[in-house]
Formats: structure tokens, C-alpha cells, sequence
């Protein structure tokens, strides 16, 4: 069946569940948030939530870190050009994950 992760296509098996999406996308579960389908999935709720054709997943990264390399000058996140501030969550295309 075909879903949207982060915007981008995915084929997925029949019957997955969104924690076995995260582990077959080898994320870290304590470091991601997810909403389906506009809303948010507690983590608790993961192994029970089946996925559906066409369901749209945004997964959310949390990015640690974000301290100002010298006053002034924000570090930037590898791949994504933005400045990036202590605690931010960001939603990355799963290419650059």
C-alpha cells in the first residue's frame, strides 16, 4: 500500500503499524514525534496504530544541541540550513534522516 512520509511517497507492507514503520525507518522512537493524518499519535498508541492507504505520517525529529557556535552566529542543522534553537523539533525529509 502507498502512504506519504514527510511529504514523499512510500510503498509499506499491508498491515503495518506505525512503530514498525519507525523501526524499519531505524529511528530512534524516544527522538521522533508523529502525527497521522493531522494528528498526533502518542508513542503508547504506536504498536496498535495500523496504517491505511494513503495515510499522510509527518514525522518530527527532535534536534538537541543549537548552542551558538560564537555569539552571533547560529550552528545550523546538516542538510537543513536553518538556525536551530535548544530543544526545536524539526520535520526533516527522510533522505536527509
Amino acid at each position: 500500500m502507498q502512504v506519504q512520509v514527510n511529504g514523499e511517497g512510500r510503498e509499506v507492507s499491508d498491515g503495518l503499524k506505525l512503530s514498525e514503520l519507525v523501526k524499519e525507518l531505524a529511528l530512534a522512537p524516544e527522538r521522533v514525534a508523529i502525527e497521522l493524518n493531522q494528528k498526533v499519535v502518542r508513542r503508547n498508541r504506536w504498536p496498535e496504530t495500523m496504517l491505511a492507504d494513503g495515510d499522510r505520517i509527518e514525522i518530527v525529529h527532535f534536534v538537541g544541541g543549537g548552542a551558538e557556535a560564537r555569539p552571533g552566529v547560529p550552528r545550523r542543522a546538516a542538510g537543513w540550513g536553518g538556525a536551530v534553537r535548544e530543544g526545536a523539533l524539526i520535520s526533516f525529509p527522510l533522505s536527509a534522516v
